[in-house]
């Protein structure tokens, strides 16, 4: 019968991921997930890598204690849904180059337990070890490139401010892409929209004129351009903190040129990639979410379908939301892009 690992051995090896948080134990859950199977699946969720039954629980500061050493440098994607996302984190995992999360429940943890009251001196404190845990690459001359869910972004700015050497990319969809991408996703879709606002809304993230009363009498696709819009004005004001640390990309100039935006994104992250193994990258080639490869001109096409479906009412929404943005003194383009080639 072998002994269970040490708390310096799985807090020393990266195939242990730091999965969860539980606040009223003051202790981290990890489960083995090796970089293989991480690169297989596009979330780090249990619905994605199936439920562990048996975590392995570990008091924070214990964890904290076995973490030693000097910290690999740690950065940020964070995004606004249905951008591609996940293709770029994946393909900036490469080894001896980086070490790619794409939305550890973690960070979903920190969400959760600041909605429910979490003392904010207290949290600041496990957040700060949370990243600590996550920033834990499979070799040791890699960085960690942490891509969380888009719930986390009211969160954002506190973890640049926790990490101050972390550079970051701010990743959008431009809205009429965003619209044509719900409206073609179906009800469940819209429905997940209509949970990032209620989300946003409890976070205080939510500031552009409406009373509580307006959202029921909107639109999906305009409670949609709600949450992009709520989103849209947070990016700007990061981007506008820290100038020198962030960079802001679009979906289009991303899937248009994937192969030298991901080289670009590399270099914002301070990453000595390799263009041809950028270019060869499989993450490149396939869809992320379902693993099988692109089919010629098959994200031209679903465009084209859902504007030939929904474009007479995505372009009724535009309007309004541009009316909304110019209001709210909110910019459809973001600055500070970044530099490609």
């Amino acid at each position: 019968m072998t002994s269970a690992p040490s708390v310096t051995a799985i807090v020393g090896d990266a195939a242990w991921l730091a999965h969860r948080y539980d606040p009223g134990h003051d202790a981290f859950h990890f489960r083995g997930v090796a970089r293989a199977d991480r690169a297989a699946v596009p979330f780090l969720t249990d619905a994605c890598l199936g439920t562990e039954p048996a975590p392995v629980v570990l008091r924070r500061s214990d964890c904290i204690a076995a973490n030693e050493g000097n910290p690999a440098p740690l950065h940020f994607l964070f995004h606004s849904a249905y951008c591609a996302s996940t293709m770029l984190v994946q393909a900036l995992d490469q080894p001896g180059i980086a070490t790619g999360l794409s939305e550890p429940v973690l960070l979903n943890d920190m969400v959760g337990w600041r909605r429910r009251g979490a003392d904010p001196r207290a949290h600041g404190r496990v957040m700060n070890d949370a990243l600590a845990m996550l920033d834990r690459p499979f070799g040791r001359d890699e960085a960690v490139i942490v891509k969380p869910s888009n719930i986390f972004n009211p969160l954002a700015r506190g973890a640049l401010m926790l990490r101050p050497q972390a550079r970051a990319i701010l990743l959008h969809a431009p809205l009429r892409a965003f619209l044509l991408s719900v409206a073609r996703k179906g009800m469940w879709c819209r429905l997940w929209c209509r949970e990032l606002l209620e989300s946003y809304l409890a976070d205080g993230y939510v500031d552009l004129g409406f009373e509580p009363r307006d959202y029921f009498r909107q639109s999906d696709l305009q409670v949609a351009a709600i949450g992009w819009l709520a989103q849209q004005k947070a990016f700007a004001d990061l981007a506008t903190w820290a100038p020198d640390r962030i960079a802001t990309l679009d979906s289009e100039t991303l899937t248009g040129a994937p192969a030298a935006t991901v080289l670009a994104a590399a270099s914002h992250f301070g990453l000595a990639a390799d263009p041809d193994r950028i270019a060869a990258h499989p993450a490149l080639a396939r869809n992320s979410k379902s693993g099988a490869a692109f089919a010629p001109g098959e994200r031209q096409r679903d465009l084209a379908a859902a504007e030939a479906a929904y474009g007479e009412e995505i372009e009724q929404v535009l309007g309004w939301a541009t009316v909304v943005a110019d209001q709210a003194g909110i910019p459809m383009a973001l600055r500070q892009a970044l530099r490609i080639g």
